[in-house]
């Protein structure tokens, strides 16, 4: 069974503890990039593009097994990073999970303090869209066919 989201952020604090200073930390978050899975290259698209982002951003959805997963990308490393550590918490969840779990420890890890104001507009962007999918495919999965 995967962890839930509340363990995952846990996780996550624990690690950004560790590192201490931001520079340990950006190096981490654009490592957990460098580790993403290659994006398709047929999803490079507008449809899957968040807008709101400095950099260019992808975010693939995939609902199975009641279940929503989640292929992302960006044109630039720290905000790969980025979408690698939201993916982390997010993908693999259930659309009521990720609706129910807000994503606390970005403030726990102080992330929003050390990114420039577009950068935080893009990461709001990203939650904002996973949020938005996550909705979308609760309710289509909560219709019952006739």
């Amino acid at each position: 069974m995967s962890d839930s989201i509340k363990e995952i952020q846990k996780q996550l604090e624990e690690e950004f503890e560790f590192l201490g200073n931001w520079e340990e930390r950006y190096k981490y978050i654009i490592d957990l990039g460098k580790e993403l899975e290659p994006y398709p290259e047929e999803f490079r698209t507008g449809k899957y593009k968040i807008s709101g982002c400095q950099s260019q951003v992808w975010l693939y959805p995939e609902f199975k097994d009641g279940k929503l997963y989640f292929k992302g990308d960006s044109d630039a490393m720290i905000v790969k990073g980025l979408v690698a550590l939201l993916l982390r918490v997010y993908s693999g969840q259930t659309p009521e999970d990720i609706l129910s779990n807000p994503p606390e420890f970005l403030k726990k890890i102080g992330i929003e303090k050390h990114l420039s104001p577009t950068r935080n507009n893009g990461l709001n962007s990203m939650l904002k869209q996973i949020r938005l999918y996550a909705l979308a495919f609760k309710t289509l999965s909560e219709k019952k066919p006739e």
